[in-house]
């Protein structure tokens, strides 16, 4: 309910009444015309890195009005960006109901090459429509402890301004950026008013000030100092007729005399203050105003991700009023106020953080608090109500050694920060989680003070994100294999021509066919491939013989363009001190620096022949240069296995009265038509199994066995090019790793000195609590004397972010 103060009578007391009840229907209808928006976050296992370790991240996708996981999009782009802006390399992520998992593998078989900072970027197609805002960004360290010295302290020190004996940094040529930022958006003559600022170095890092605000007489007006993160604010009544500029002193002391912005003369403007646990919103105009426009109608609206919630219109007559902001109904999140005049101009506006206490309770906990060395490890995850009943949830675990790094300071990006704040606010927030963080008992406050500067200018709702009209990105559900077939000579298409796509890879051998269209265009949509497949595809007229050319469109869309400037970016880490603790720790485990670069492939010399696969066949045919041309796979059978007899597509051996059984490159075929689509260009051997011989594959040997191995699309160098066919590797969605995680008890060749003082100790990206409400994860720790950080990041079913932490010690 509005709970009006100051000098509010019973009308309008009535008046806010109706407004009140009446903006619920206006915010059913408002929801309505909210876009569909994906929001896409990534949950790293950590933010720095050592050169040839893996990178390991979790992928949340929701809608961005509400922030439950959103089922719009399949394919997540998950890009890794190099210090000199390039796509290193790019995951297809496969997303189910908002959620996806993969990783990166960070060494010079990627082109992670030198230590510096990397950038994560993700999006989906669809999400492009919005521009760069719905882009996720997120940085990474990747160090050298072998080179420090050499390659991690050369790419820094290009970028890091020189120090001084005392740890400070020196001046620059350039002056500090200080912004003033009046409440409401500008000042008002003879209004008293909060105005904030911020002060940052030149590359944007927070510094702190101090200062004093004088008008054109040289009269103190006020006196400022920041609070946090180079963060403050003040109050100040300009008087008509005057103009005011601040005298600011840095911490380094230089003098610094800024301009503060000009009043207007005429206006109203709103204000914040949290009073006894209440949210009180202040209107306040001057004489001027109501004497031009008396009882004037204003219009007030409340908004939160572009949904409005309250909206309604009241008369303003006096020069003052305020009311308690009726939280109740509105979302977590920063929540736009604006305030329009009579005739619905902009006037003031201000954002508030609305921070709701839920019905939800998530604990991390492990077994025990003190571990020793290579000890199992059982973590505890609970997620209830306060009555303990289940609240669904997807969780990822991340468990890391601190490497003797203060984790009480890391505030870097979180799902709660992003999702509930970092996400609305162009622009990089610095130390973004320690407004979330529970513990800071004043990071509401000065959560306020970050809306009031740099949410004062980029706040991303201003305006609902409208699709771009000159471009539409499909939300994809699957892959697309597209193209068009057009005569040989020209380009005439070649209309009602018959395609047909085969799929060979993890899952099988998955045939499609369909037809050109009267532009010779072709499509096949929403195939699910993952891992690298074979695809063949080839166009045949309606007497089934090869016809025209295929021209093949794209499969990949393309990444979108990069804008990663990578400069000083203040890690929560001490990074020398990391290095010389992951460097210790290597050299006292025996980790050398060949133990840790790049695998080596070994690339022999192709052999001539595939080898037969199901031991010593009957016969064995290998197509060479001498074969002669067969208009298709069953002539090929027919003229060079001896015994077979094809009757237009089935296949059997003369002492046989059954079908053979097919085996294409190891995939067993159920009916021999679906081997049409094999060009015999395309085959490189054919075995003949039958008899004693077939008896490997049980009763479906019975009949014998036809076994076709078909030329790697990548080595493949076709006698005579077929235009009507196109035979070639395409990648799908990523296939990513399993987490591997070594169990001492059970020795295998994967455990080696790398894996027992590796620097994640476990990593689960699929952490469900049961219908219990409950989870339990097991690991091993690794050799390490150390302190364990203990991760948990996710989101509840009802759209909650979540971010819980715990440690532990190792200790022998």
């Amino acid at each position: 309910m509005l709970l009006l103060l100051n000098r509010i009578t019973k009308p309008l007391l009535k008046c806010f009444l109706v407004f009140f009840f009446t903006t619920i229907l206006l915010n059913a209808q408002e929801k309505k015309s909210i876009p569909k928006i994906e929001k896409v976050y990534i949950h790293t296992d950590r933010t720095t890195y050592t050169l040839g370790e893996s990178l390991w991240y979790k992928a949340y996708s929701v809608y961005a009005y509400n922030n439950i996981l959103f089922n719009e999009s399949n394919i997540l782009y998950v890009e890794l960006i190099s210090p000199d802006s390039k796509i290193i390399s790019r995951n297809k992520t496969p997303l189910e109901n908002g959620l996806g998992h993969g990783d990166f593998k960070l060494t010079d078989s990627i082109g992670v090459k030198k230590a510096g900072t990397y950038q994560i970027r993700a999006y989906t197609n669809y999400s492009r429509n919005f521009g760069d805002d719905f882009v996720f960004e997120k940085e990474i360290e990747i160090i050298d402890v072998f080179e420090k010295q050499k390659q991690a302290k050369e790419t820094a020190d290009k970028l890091k301004p020189k120090k001084t004996a005392e740890n400070s940094v020196e001046s620059s040529e350039k002056s500090p950026n200080i912004q003033f930022f009046p409440e409401g958006g500008s000042l008002v003559n003879n209004v008293q008013s909060v105005v904030a600022f911020k002060a940052v170095d030149d590359f944007g890092n927070p510094i702190e000030v101090k200062g004093k605000v004088f008008n054109a007489n040289k009269e103190l007006v006020a006196m400022f100092l920041s609070n946090h993160d180079g963060m403050g604010k003040f109050q100040m009544e300009p008087q008509t007729g005057k103009e005011y500029h601040a005298e600011i002193s840095t911490s380094d002391g230089r003098l610094i005399d800024v301009p503060l912005p000009k009043a207007n003369e005429t206006g109203y403007l709103l204000s914040f203050k949290n009073v006894q646990g209440k949210d009180i919103i202040t209107i306040k105009t001057n004489k001027e105003t109501l004497a031009e426009a008396p009882k004037a109608l204003l219009t007030f609206v409340c908004a939160t991700r572009g949904a409005s919630y309250f909206e309604g219109n009241f008369p303003l007559t006096s020069t003052s009023l305020s009311f308690e902001l009726p939280t109740a109904e509105i979302p977590e999140g920063i929540t736009q106020i604006t305030l329009y005049d009579t005739n619905l101009r902009p006037q003031s506006e201000r954002l508030v953080y609305v921070e709701k206490e839920q019905d939800l309770h998530v604990n991390v906990t492990t077994d025990k608090k003190v571990y020793k060395p290579l000890e199992q490890v059982m973590v505890n995850v609970s997620s209830k109500t306060n009555t303990g009943n289940l609240v669904p949830a997807s969780f990822s675990l991340s468990c890391i050694d601190t490497n003797g790094q203060d984790e009480t300071k890391d505030f870097g990006t979180n799902i709660s920060s992003y999702f509930l704040m970092e996400s609305d606010i162009k622009g990089k927030v610095h130390n973004p989680s320690y407004y979330f963080d529970s513990g800071q008992p004043k990071r509401l406050y000065h959560l306020d003070l970050l809306l009031l500067t740099q949410g004062w200018r980029d706040f991303l709702w201003k305006k609902i994100p409208k699709m771009d009209d000159t471009h539409y990105y499909k939300a994809e559900k699957g892959f697309t294999v597209s193209g068009r077939v057009k005569q040989l000579f020209g380009d005439k298409p070649k209309a009602n021509s018959n395609i047909t796509l085969a799929l060979m890879g993890k899952t099988g051998i998955n045939i499609f066919d369909s037809e050109t269209d009267s532009l010779g265009i072709f499509k096949f949509e929403n195939l699910m491939i993952y891992g690298t497949a074979n695809m063949f595809l080839n166009s045949k007229n309606d007497k089934g013989k090869g016809k025209g050319e295929i021209i093949l469109f794209p499969m990949d869309t393309p990444p979108i363009p990069i804008d990663f400037k990578p400069q000083v970016t203040h890690f929560s880490f001490d990074t020398e001190k990391l290095q010389e603790t992951i460097l210790r720790k290597y050299i006292n485990y025996g980790i050398a620096p060949e133990n840790i670069l790049d695998e080596v492939e070994i690339i022999a010399k192709k052999k001539n022949t595939t080898p037969s696969l199901y031991g010593i066949p009957d016969f064995s045919y290998v197509v060479g240069d001498e074969t002669p041309v067969f208009n298709d796979i069953y002539q090929l059978i027919q003229y060079n296995i001896p015994g077979v007899i094809v009757e237009g597509d089935s296949i059997r051996f003369m002492r046989f009265n059954g079908a053979a059984h097919i085996i294409l490159d190891g995939f067993p075929i159920n009916d021999s038509s679906q081997i049409n689509f094999i060009l015999p260009d395309n085959v490189e051997k054919i075995d003949a199994i039958k008899g004693p011989s077939a008896a490997i594959f049980g009763s479906e040997g019975a009949n014998g066995v036809i076994a076709i191995y078909t030329k790697d699309p990548t080595a493949n160098v076709q006698s005579k090019k077929q235009y009507h066919n196109i035979n070639q590797k395409i990648e799908g969605f990523y296939d990513a790793r399993v987490f591997y995680s070594p169990d001492p008890n059970k020795p295998s060749l994967e455990m080696d000195n790398t894996d027992a003082v590796r620097n994640t100790l476990f990593w689960n990206p699929y952490v469900h609590p049961d219908k219990t409400g409950v989870s339990q994860v097991t690991y091993y720790n690794s050799k390490v004397e150390t302190t364990v950080k203990v991760t948990l990041e996710g989101i509840t079913a009802t759209g909650i972010p979540v971010v819980v932490k715990t440690d532990y010690i190792i200790k022998n």
